[in-house]
């Protein structure tokens, strides 16, 4: 009997590539792949671990697959990612229905995993997460045909101290460029028009490979492949944002227009403990140099409000920090205390009911920021991937170059008929607080 298998993904970009990565090698070893849980005979949850949110609803997930050992055809759960690097002792002894592991560094080695839970041995492979894909390794996407992620780096040499991303997936090593491209190549192949390059510090892409920050030329190998139309670039840290990177962004037709920075705080004392590079000038000066040179740029960041020693002044410049700014998306996160992170150790740990109180308030003042934001697209014509269809409401819905896939906002368009994956001339009519709309041009 071919075993059937189903793969659960839960968190960020990086973890969903990974997935992909292993349903290619289990397709390949001749299993079924199926989406249905009911119908899976193996299940793989390929968990995150970054955050106390992220690791609960990693757990509650194991156990609920679990339940299918009882009620569904379920004979054997693997639990994958980044959870299992950091806790592969506790869920083995405390999560008995776990039927085998395997770490961030050796998911290529899945099919053994599989073979031996199957035959009632409960394997545990978690090593160094020293292991990077390469363009070779089959791969099944599961992103819509027309776009795709590409990871150019794994781990994070950047010791902030409120993060576990280095303990998970380890120390920061680039991809070649000859195997990006050639994935590149291949998705571009398969009919992939948008490609997002991921990586936890994209900008210090090539320092341990090549001599010097190679991500301009990067970008510019990887627009240059035939079919590819946007060229996307995910979580670039502001130290390493270099003039030359600007400059290639700004003069690059293909590369978006849209630069995701987390920058974390704005303060220099907070900053200085979360071991951040750089200072609140800095910032300041890099972002009026980015929207000097690219005006039309759409800037994501991110930002952490609750750090342990942030004052209610430190919260006060904040807030006029991001109005100031004004940045076109934002994302807001309350400080979560990690295990084996130095911020868990500092003193002035602030109160849960505070943390949560500054995240709200920081995304209403961001609500406003956004409306005006989207406002100046007003008149503007922009090309629109069209990615859906509402028949309801007779409407296509897509996205610009301005908005990333699933985290960004959206754009509606209804005077014609279009295909889902084409890109559209849109000229906008309308701005809504994330959202906009308007019309094809003729």
């Amino acid at each position: 009997m071919t075993e059937k298998v189903k793969v659960v993904t839960l968190g960020c970009e990086k973890n969903l590539v990974d997935s992909e990565i292993m349903a290619g090698l289990i397709h390949g070893r001749g299993f079924q792949l199926v989406d249905n849980k009911e119908d899976a005979t193996v299940i793989i949850v390929n968990t995150c671990g970054f955050i106390d949110a992220a690791k609960e609803e990693s757990v509650n997930t194991i156990l609920d697959m679990a339940e299918l050992k009882q009620t569904a055809n379920l004979k054997a759960l693997i639990v994958s990612g980044c959870l299992t690097q950091r806790y592969k002792k506790q869920l083995m002894e405390e999560m008995p229905e776990i039927d085998g592991i395997v770490g961030t560094g050796d998911f290529d080695k899945i099919n053994h995993i599989v073979d031996e839970a199957l035959r009632g041995k409960r394997p545990v492979l978690v090593g160094n997460p020293v292991f990077n894909y390469d363009a070779d390794l089959p791969r099944q996407v599961t992103t819509p045909r027309y776009t795709a992620y590409v990871k150019i780096a794994e781990g994070c040499d950047n010791a902030c101290t409120f993060c576990s991303i280095p303990i998970m997936r380890g120390n920061f090593r680039s991809r070649s460029m000859e195997s990006i491209v050639s994935e590149v190549a291949g998705l571009a192949n398969q009919g992939v028009k948008e490609i997002s390059l991921i990586a936890q510090d994209s900008t210090n892409y090539g320092t341990d490979l090549y001599d010097g920050f190679m991500l301009p030329t990067l970008l510019n190998k990887v627009s240059e492949v035939p079919g590819i139309e946007w060229v996307r670039l995910h979580y670039a840290y502001p130290g390493f944002f270099s003039d030359e990177l600007i400059a290639t962004m700004a003069a690059n037709p293909k590369v978006c227009k849209y630069i995701d920075m987390p920058l974390q705080h704005s303060e220099d004392s907070i900053l200085k403990r979360m071991r951040r590079p750089g200072r609140q000038k800095d910032t300041r000066e890099l972002v009026r140099k980015i929207r000097k040179a690219i005006p039309d740029v759409a800037l994501r960041t991110s930002l952490i409000v609750g750090f342990p020693g942030e004052t209610e002044q430190d919260f006060e410049n904040l807030k006029e920090f991001v109005r100031e700014m004004a940045f076109d998306r934002l994302g807001v996160f309350a400080y979560s205390k990690e295990d084996d992170t130095p911020a868990a150790r500092l003193p002035d740990q602030v109160p849960d009911e505070v943390k949560e109180y500054r995240a709200n308030t920081l995304m209403e003042i961001q609500r406003e920021i956004s409306n005006l934001r989207g406002g100046r697209r007003i008149g503007q014509e922009i090309d629109v991937l069209i990615e859906k269809y509402d028949g309801r409401s007779d409407v296509y819905i897509g996205r610009s170059q301005y908005d990333a896939p699933e985290i960004d906002g959206e754009v509606f368009v209804s005077n014609a008929r279009l295909n889902i994956g084409e890109l559209a001339r849109v000229r906008i009519t309308h701005s809504y607080e994330f959202d906009l709309s308007g019309e094809v041009i003729a």
